[in-house]
């Protein structure tokens, strides 16, 4: 990869007047003098994506402040002129082929980026990388091409899983909310030892009788029914958005990240979880026979931030949408005996 004779950054504005001149007389040399800067603005603005993707997990950290971010920023500035002028991304060379005026024109459209030759070396087709793993004359795929076939189908069938769960949830009202939920409910609320209508309140709080639900930067619903957030343990997708939480009594907006689930049922199961396995929660733990004091003993170590949350939710539980279900459900049994 060549390299610009001159160290120009783009954030010289005398540097980006010289190019100017020096196309005048040397038009190869300022274009790719232009490429490469061109190419730093788009490593900047990749970095600069990163790390606001990332601001979320940093809120609460100890080397967050502006004096950090200054220099932190004044870094990544420097890391994308420095990885621009060594052809890092090879965007630069891209564009010196396809606007110097000494080279041919070929159109781009519809075709793939050509990769750098060490790059593409190192990416076989799916035929290449079969024909290395099988030994000749093997009739029997050995066990790592078995492998990845399997985690290729269980991937598949994962993505599966999560679109019919994404086309099935259609919700219209608040009855259409409980009932899709009460099956899984059911399920967690045995584990727990808590009234599955006590966990649908609850997740009816926290979406707005599933209107407001968490969505991924996809469009995708989270299934995220008890605004559980993503933290460092957390190991699957999350889902960043604007939340509203309560400092010392005052409310403020701020970015958070928030776990993503394939269905409700995942969610419920991961809720149920979450309470048994955290040390704060045993005292809720401990009084889930009793409805109204399992909230209150899980605001009181801090579940939410909102000073009314187990007022809330009980206005929930108590609501009339509740009562007819409950009698609904009453009736049921009745006839079935």
């Amino acid at each position: 990869m060549s390299q610009s004779p001159n160290n120009v950054s783009y954030h010289d504005l005398t540097s980006l007047q010289n190019i100017r001149s020096q196309s005048k007389s040397d038009q190869p040399g300022a274009l790719r003098q232009a490429a490469e800067q061109f190419e730093a603005i788009f490593v900047s603005m990749l970095l600069t994506s990163m790390r606001k993707a990332g601001e979320a997990f940093e809120a609460e950290g100890m080397m967050n402040s502006q004096t950090t971010k200054f220099y932190r920023d004044m870094h990544d500035s420097q890391l994308a002129t420095d990885l621009a002028k060594n052809g890092s991304l090879g965007l630069a060379d891209l564009m010196v082929q396809q606007l110097s005026p000494s080279v041919p024109k070929k159109s781009m459209v519809g075709q793939p980026m050509p990769l750098p030759q060490a790059e593409a070396m190192a990416l076989p087709t799916q035929r290449q990388a079969v024909t290395q793993i099988m030994p000749t004359g093997s009739t029997m795929p050995p066990a790592a091409l078995i492998k990845a076939q399997s985690n290729l189908n269980l991937d598949a069938a994962k993505e599966k899983a999560i679109t019919q769960a994404q086309a099935k949830w259609q919700i219209n009202s608040p009855e259409d909310f409980v009932k899709a939920l009460l099956p899984a409910a059911k399920q967690t609320a045995k584990v727990l030892g808590l009234d599955p209508m006590a966990l649908i309140a609850q997740a009816a709080l926290e979406t707005g009788w599933g209107q407001r639900m968490i969505k991924g930067a996809n469009g995708q619903q989270s299934f995220n029914f008890f605004g559980i957030k993503a933290n460092n343990g957390w190991q699957g997708k999350t889902a960043i958005v604007n939340t509203l939480e309560y400092r010392q009594g005052v409310a403020q907006k701020e970015q958070a990240a928030f776990r993503s689930y394939a269905s409700p049922e995942q969610s419920l199961q991961d809720y149920s979880n979450f309470i048994l396995n955290n040390p704060r929660y045993q005292q809720a733990v401990q009084a889930t026979d009793d409805t109204e004091q399992y909230f209150t003993q899980l605001q009181a170590a801090g579940y939410a931030t909102d000073p009314a949350y187990a007022k809330k939710i009980m206005a929930v539980y108590q609501s009339p949408v509740f009562n007819q279900l409950r009698q609904e459900q009453h009736s049921e049994a009745t006839n079935a005996e």
